[in-house]
């Protein structure tokens, strides 16, 4: 998926503001080294230089880290993949909010996370729960179809127990790990769905010709509406996974 940094910044900043409750769970140690994966155009990054020696953004987008170099020019902000980190025993604490759900293989992740923390590192991370959005992908869904496109979720909501299953056979020890709802209101009032939809479902509207997208969030909107409008916005139906394991 290509992701639009400007759009990301300026109408999903959401991601970033609850994702500071987060934040909440990294201890403060000036010797140790943190690496935030997944960190989009780097505002939680920053907000983690407090509370390190040395801080480490990775992301997988380069318009992302390019923008994330272009706000915070004095942290290392590097373009990496998730599955494949550049990291042996060199991290004290892995950080990542909202972005194992894009991650298809969470075996291969934790793995990848396990070989790059020291031993007794810590992982803090928060991303989608069973039932995230479903409201919203199921009316998706119906609307692609009913123009003849196939839908197919690209997303990764696992439930509480398989996550649990995974971290622990991938040789890390549980803190805590729990699910919670997190209605979550969208900007721009009447446009907040479509622009939520132009970014997280953009690579599924760009194959399509303009009056299908446009149609698309359209019927989107109206399927929603009931459930989600609340006369003055949209309120997405978000649930949260969040887990807090060390190795």
């Amino acid at each position: 998926m290509k992701w639009d940094s400007a759009l990301y910044d300026s109408k999903h900043d959401f991601v970033a503001e609850y994702g500071k409750d987060l934040l909440e769970f990294v201890p403060q140690n000036d010797s140790q080294t943190i690496l935030d994966l997944g960190c989009g155009t780097g505002t939680l990054t920053a907000q983690l230089a407090s509370k390190c020696r040395r801080l480490i953004g990775l992301d997988s987008s380069q318009d992302m880290i390019e923008k994330a170099r272009n706000k915070y020019g004095h942290i290392d902000f590097r373009v990496g993949d998730a599955l494949d980190l550049p990291f042996e025993r060199e991290i004290d604490l892995v950080f990542s909010n909202a972005v194992f759900h894009w991650i298809h293989d969470h075996d291969k992740l934790l793995q990848s996370i396990y070989k790059a923390l020291k031993p007794g590192g810590i992982l803090v991370c928060e991303f989608g729960a069973e039932g995230n959005i479903a409201t919203i992908e199921k009316a998706f869904q119906i609307a692609c179809n009913n123009l003849g496109y196939e839908y197919k979720s690209k997303f990764n909501f696992p439930s509480v127990k398989i996550f649990k299953e995974k971290l622990e056979r991938n040789g890390f020890i549980i803190d805590r790990i729990y699910d919670y709802d997190r209605p979550t209101l969208l900007k721009d009032g009447e446009m907040g769905l479509a622009n939520w939809m132009k970014q997280f479902f953009a690579s599924e509207l760009a194959g399509m010709p303009k009056q299908d997208s446009d149609a698309v969030l359209e019927t989107v909107m109206k399927l929603t509406r009931e459930r989600l409008w609340n006369g003055e916005g949209w309120m997405a139906d978000y649930r949260r996974l969040r887990a807090i394991a060390h190795v």
